[in-house]
């Protein structure tokens, strides 16, 4: 009940003025940024939460139940976070005084199914190049913006050159789909892929359209397509959920999640996206049932060359960070190597049945004889 008490600062004086004091603030003995960042809203309380409790909570979202929680997909990231936030260096690793001593942990609570369960992640250890300086978290923000970009990217396994064609708002969205079509379980199918890319591609479309500003230049064809966005976003589909569909979009979520968190955690090196325009659910599911069916995703821009040019740079972007043969189907060659082997055999069948006697014709139990 203590935790819930009348706070001591003086609300009218933060939001007049800015002035943020304090008493329970200053006992924590946290870095100034961070509690002025921590005030403004700039830094989640999740940040908070895993530096001063040692413990987050993962909200279970709309998913499938059967499957492991969607936030384990985005756990390296987690761990780098909690890694910046306690300190976690090469020296907790090297030193001859330490290594007796495990890890710092953070006890996370996520779902088990349709069960609350407390875990004990351990920190990541910092990569080398970045902690050969040792910066503790005092001094995070004063780390040049090339290192702290170089961290991010290698966190969500992407390389700035890739990102370049990307428009710098999607640049950050665009690393952590990156991230996500790598590490999801189960595989992320192209489809999904597609209808998400397309999902940013209608952010952008209503940004320009909507956009009062007279030197954001939009198109007839812009806003034609938009208004096509705007049908399939609102069209009706027979079929109930599709929760592995909901689940990978899930996972998506919590991915883009942890990387704005960490982003933020490093001073912005990317852009923060315009999150009211990057993701809708709707548009996304909707999508998928569209691309399932016949039509191609390059098809649906074809009005609209500037965001179909659009479109296949995020496309690039992340399928270069895959293995070519990432997205193709396993089923239809399992299928076909199956077929031909039934025929093979089928063959074989026959051609032992021609080499039996003639004799063997009138006989009813001749073919227990041929051998498989």
């Amino acid at each position: 009940m203590e935790d819930y008490g009348q706070s001591d600062v003086n609300l009218e004086d933060f939001f007049q003025n800015g002035n943020y004091e304090s008493e329970v603030a200053r006992k924590l003995e946290l870095p100034q940024w961070m509690l002025e960042a921590l005030a403004k809203g700039n830094l989640s309380p999740f940040i908070s939460d895993a530096l001063i409790l040692r413990r987050t909570i993962l909200h279970v979202q709309v998913e499938n139940m059967q499957r492991p929680s969607a936030h384990t997909v985005a756990l390296p990231i987690r761990q780098i976070i909690y890694g910046l936030l306690l300190n976690t260096s090469q020296n907790d690793v090297t030193s001859p005084s330490k290594q007796s001593n495990k890890l710092p942990v953070v006890r996370e609570f996520d779902r088990v199914q349709k069960t609350l369960k407390k875990s004990f992640v351990p920190t990541t250890v910092l990569p080398l190049d970045f902690c050969k300086d040792h910066h503790p978290l005092a001094t995070l923000t004063q780390v040049s913006r090339s290192n702290r970009l170089e961290l991010l990217l290698e966190t969500l396994r992407v390389k700035d050159s890739i990102l370049q064609p990307c428009p710098s708002s999607l640049r950050l969205p665009v690393a952590v789909t990156c991230f996500w079509t790598y590490y999801s379980e189960p595989k992320v199918k192209l489809h999904h892929l597609q209808a998400l890319l397309l999902g940013m591609v209608f952010g952008e479309l209503h940004r320009t359209t909507s956009s009062p500003d007279p030197e954001v230049f939009h198109s007839k064809d812009d806003k034609m397509l938009y208004d096509q966005f705007l049908k399939w976003k609102e069209k009706h589909f027979q079929k109930l959920l599709d929760l592995d569909t909901a689940h990978a979009f899930c996972q998506w979520q919590c991915c883009l999640q942890m990387g704005l968190y960490l982003n933020q955690l490093l001073s912005t090196p990317l852009p923060e996206p315009d999150l009211t325009r990057l993701y809708c659910g709707n548009l996304v599911h909707r999508l998928c049932q569209e691309l399932k069916s016949a039509h191609a995703a390059e098809t649906l821009l074809i009005s609209s060359p500037k965001m179909s040019q659009l479109y296949c740079d995020l496309l690039h972007a992340v399928k270069s960070t895959v293995p070519q043969d990432f997205f193709q189907e396993t089923t239809t060659k399992t299928k076909s190597r199956k077929e031909k082997n039934k025929q093979a055999q089928t063959t074989r069948q026959h051609a032992t049945l021609e080499a039996q006697p003639l004799c063997d014709v009138n006989n009813r139990f001749a073919s227990l004889m041929v051998e498989d």
